[in-house]
């Protein structure tokens, strides 16, 4: 089985007698009150939020906030009828960075999370360079690629395998749909040969939490991506070498082979983590139909790329279009499946920042009418935000806006990439991965555009991703080699503090869970304005004004509840809605509020919480 959701017919009626799951990309729009959330959700929110606002208990909480996902669960139709995504507090990293010298943007942040530090470094760097006119010398430029993609090989199977693939073990399982895991035991794995696990089940059994053997590999592996970062970047995940211009490290010939030896395992298990993911989804799939709704939604997707070409990446906006197309993951937006553009001057242009249903008035002013190509701005862009809380504002229900590409909600994460690079075939050229036009291919593997998309392709994708991320690493492992061999181990570009005037920087950034940006207004020296757009917050965003759902909203909307060991609300677990929430992959604090249509019971059920909100 390739990256698809279509199944091989002799597949799914040899093992389990079921037809074969064919289904289009476009979702049917989510379901939900027209203008949604209705009152009940809204009045749980209010609540949690005066509740979270007075507690002072522990103020190192406040610092992160986290996600809470209120659904109004219809159990007689099997649906979720509401659905509101509560990002629980206000963050507003970028108000300490207001009237600061620019060179703390970098440090302070980074710090804006705990484990993405890296490239947050990363985004706040190619910011400041497009602001100042700083180019990066070639190594520079190749070493923080290398840096990212270890964190991208830490973050991929901590989803796949510590927070989600719980979700689908045999325990998980066995305790809500009894009727699958009797068929898991006996339903043989197709790449068995691959991954060594000879049925469904034996798969699911090791994905237990936590004696689990994939469970235990992915702590291995993880430690394995943090041990090669810290190889050339000195400290894992805050590193303070990277800064705008490129890198205060130094590389050699022997840090680069021990680097790459150091990422050796990822090789056979970049091919096993894919293998084992099409097996599950793929006995799913045929195993239960209904499956196909899990997480549903339209394949809306923005990506700004990733891994910059050091022959052409100078960070200027006015190239920007020219060396975003040239980076090893193509920059793009694909909406309804199709993809509209590559340009990065297009994607920064269409962006929009609504507050109508978060906890923010609007900004009264648009000084920026025009990006610097002349491209025309909304009153909405980031570049013209002001931060004006209001945490009694009626109708609101989030701390978090909704960020929308001209006048499309639109998800984020890993599989962008992988989508994105597929569909527009400019990859450079490289002996390690290159696209087709409807797929990407790599060392034994090949991911391809599917038909649905949901929870499942999204958790596909993602352990396709490790290969992909590998691929870019061993080319610009050995790209970075060359120059070294060729003499050029330059790794900045000093740079002068600018007088008078008015610069813009974006951050055209990424980090394992998708898209990320910093927008950055300077007035010479000074950080006039400054925001961060994070990928969870972007996917849990509220409803525009328009109405439309963010993409966590409308992926819980559109889920159908398979799960069948329940009798009633009290012993209803929601692992559906997890599962569809959890395909996000979180990268903060995150819990399921559920109420029940019919009954006052509610219940709290975990995704990646651990009690902290």
């Amino acid at each position: 089985m390739r990256g698809t959701a279509r199944l091989s017919s002799a597949y799914a009626h040899s093992v389990l007698g079921e037809p074969d799951v064919v289904a289009s990309r476009a979702a049917a729009p989510a379901r939900g009150p027209a203008n949604g959330p209705g009152r009940e959700l809204l009045d749980a929110i209010t609540r949690q939020n005066k509740a979270s606002l007075a507690d002072d208990t522990d103020k190192f909480r406040k610092i992160g906030g986290g996600i809470a996902l209120h659904c109004r669960v219809d159990l007689e139709r099997r649906r979720v009828a509401d659905a509101a995504s509560f990002a629980t507090l206000f963050r507003g990293y970028e108000t300490l960075l207001m009237k600061r010298d620019l060179r703390d943007a970098g440090l302070i942040s980074s710090t804006a999370s705990g484990i993405c530090g890296g490239v947050h470094a990363a985004t706040s760097a190619q910011c400041l360079e497009m602001a100042l006119g700083i180019k990066p010398p070639p190594l520079g430029i190749l070493a923080r690629n290398l840096l990212l993609g270890c964190q991208y090989l830490n973050d991929n199977p901590m989803h796949l395998f510590i927070l989600s693939g719980p979700d689908y073990s045999e325990n998980a399982i066995r305790a809500t749909n009894p009727e699958i895991w009797a068929k898991a035991e006996r339903a043989p794995a197709a790449h068995a040969a691959t991954h060594g696990f000879p049925t469904i089940g034996a798969i699911m059994t090791e994905l237990n939490r936590p004696g689990g053997r994939l469970f235990a590999e992915a702590l291995d592996m993880m430690r394995l991506a943090r041990a090669a970062y810290a190889l050339l970047g000195g400290k894992y995940p805050h590193s303070e070498s990277i800064v705008p211009g490129g890198v205060t490290l130094s590389l050699s010939v022997e840090q680069l082979d021990a680097f790459a030896a150091k990422l050796s395992p990822f090789r056979d298990y970049a091919l096993r983590c894919a293998r084992i993911w099409d097996d599950v989804f793929d006995f799913l799939y045929a195993c239960e139909p209904r499956y196909r709704d899990l997480g549903r939604g339209p394949a809306n997707l923005v990506d700004f790329g990733q891994w910059d070409h050091e022959a052409f990446y100078d960070g200027t906006y006015e190239n920007c279009d020219v060396w975003g197309e040239k980076r090893w993951s193509t920059p793009g937006a694909v909406i309804g499946g199709a993809l509209v553009t590559t340009k990065l001057s297009a994607l920064n242009a269409g962006m929009e920042e609504f507050v109508d249903r978060a906890f923010y008035d609007s900004w009264e002013s648009a000084e920026h009418a025009a990006d610097p190509l002349g491209n025309a701005l909304k009153p909405n862009h980031p570049w013209n935000k002001t931060i004006r809380r209001n945490a009694a504002k009626p109708g609101a229900y989030s701390w978090a806006p909704s960020l929308a590409w001209n006048a499309s909600t639109f998800e984020v994460g890993a599989y962008a990439r992988l989508y994105i690079s597929a569909l527009a075939a400019k990859m450079p050229g490289s002996r390690f991965m290159h696209s087709t036009g409807t797929s990407l291919v790599f060392d034994g593997l090949e991911w391809r555009v599917p038909e649905i998309w949901n929870a499942f392709e999204r958790n596909r994708a993602r352990a396709y991703a490790i290969a992909f991320n590998l691929a870019a690493v061993l080319e610009c492992q050995a790209r970075a080699k060359a120059l070294i061999e060729e003499g050029q181990t330059r790794m900045r570009s000093a740079f002068d503090l600018p007088g008078s005037g008015r610069r813009f920087g974006v951050g055209f950034g990424g980090a394992g869970r998708g898209m990320l940006a910093h927008w950055a207004v300077l007035d010479g020296a000074e950080l006039a304005n400054y925001h961060v757009s994070i990928p969870s917050r972007i996917n849990a965003g509220p409803r525009t004004p328009g109405g439309q759902p963010g993409a966590v909203e409308r992926a819980v909307l559109n889920t159908m509840i398979v799960e069948s060991n329940w009798t009633g609300a009290e012993d209803f677990a929601g692992i559906d809605i997890v599962r569809a929430i959890q395909s996000f992959d979180p990268c903060m604090p995150c819990k399921a509020e559920l109420s029940f249509l019919g009954t006052n019971f509610t219940a709290a059920k975990e995704v990646t919480s651990d009690g902290l909100i």
